[in-house]
């Protein structure tokens, strides 16, 4: 396990070396002149091109590279160019907003998504299985802004009630912030019940097709301990890395919930500093995206490992 770890971390530590090579690369390739941009219509040549030494954008890219990328390992972001605040601070900030509305869906989600989908597993081909799937064909085919507004809209117009417009961190008030989150959260946590519930009840069913599961059954072993020796072991393997591509899939998607409900969230500083060209913005927040995206699939392959024993790695 430990030079499993290792290693693991080893290939973390080349793939987030490419991936900030990539993140600033692509940052590069976004069309338009940033200079050209911030000044405006009282720009000149002067102007522009003491803004650009300032920037340091003058360089060759590959040591404005090196120059980001060094200050990076010291922990030190760079400055927001269009807020002139510290990068650093300012997308943790608003990482915290995002990872608490992802972490609060993940928990709704699987609560819900998991029983439903062992339900409809069990019950395959029953009333009960086709109106759960017929709620997983809604939750997967409505479009996440769409679900948002509605409930919005329901909300205020059937309950004469509105979220707070500003956001309040938990350790503040923590009644207000779910008071915030609560909306979004039902708005993002609609599609993933439904994939959640569509993925657990494939797998339940295809476990209960196995043959050692007909062969528990047919020596009179009680359905509950067929069920949760035999068959909610051999889902739970499955579910625990759709849980870590869950987690991804919301830290990463969040920019039309996080407009939509005004969170200052990730997502929205990351489209905020896209309109204004803000570099360092754009890639302090992507390579953080990364390097989260990577610890969680770490920590699913350590799951991975303890709940069966029986998954080793080379």
């Amino acid at each position: 396990m430990g030079s499993y770890l290792f290693k693991r971390l080893g290939a973390s530590l080349l793939t987030a070396l490419l991936a900030s090579f990539l993140v600033f690369l692509l940052v590069r390739m976004v069309p338009g002149d940033v200079v050209a941009q911030m000044m405006g219509q009282a720009g000149g040549d002067a102007a522009e091109q003491s803004l650009r030494n300032f920037f340091g954008l003058d360089r060759p890219w590959y040591i404005q590279y090196f120059v980001w990328l060094g200050g990076v390992l010291q922990g030190d972001f760079g400055i927001s160019w269009t807020r002139g605040l510290p990068v650093g601070p300012m997308v943790l900030s608003a990482f915290l907003v995002t990872l608490e509305l992802g972490l609060l869906t993940l928990t709704l989600a699987t609560l819900i998504g998991v029983p439903l989908g062992i339900i409809a597993g069990i019950y395959e081909g029953r009333p009960i299985d086709t109106a759960i799937q017929g709620f997983n064909i809604l939750g997967l085919s409505a479009p996440v802004f769409w679900v948002g507004l509605m409930i919005l809209v329901t909300v205020s117009g059937v309950f004469s009630w509105s979220p707070p417009l500003r956001f309040v961190p938990p350790t503040r008030s923590l009644s207000d912030n779910l008071s915030i989150l609560i909306l979004p959260i039902l708005s993002l946590a609609l599609l993933q019940v439904a994939a959640y519930s569509q993925f657990v009840r494939q797998n339940v069913v295809s476990a209960m097709h196995q043959q050692y599961v007909r062969t528990a059954i047919a020596k009179g072993l009680p359905t509950r301990i067929v069920f949760f020796k035999h068959i909610l072991r051999n889902v739970m393997i499955p579910t625990v890395t759709f849980m870590g591509l869950i987690l991804i899939q919301i830290l990463g998607g969040v920019v039309i919930i996080e407009s939509l409900f005004a969170l200052p969230g990730l997502g929205r500083l990351l489209l905020s500093a896209i309109e204004t060209r803000d570099y360092p913005v754009v890639q302090g927040a992507l390579l953080l995206v990364v390097l989260v995206a990577m610890v969680i699939n770490l920590i699913v392959d350590i799951a991975y490992q303890a709940i069966d024993p029986r998954v080793r790695v080379s």
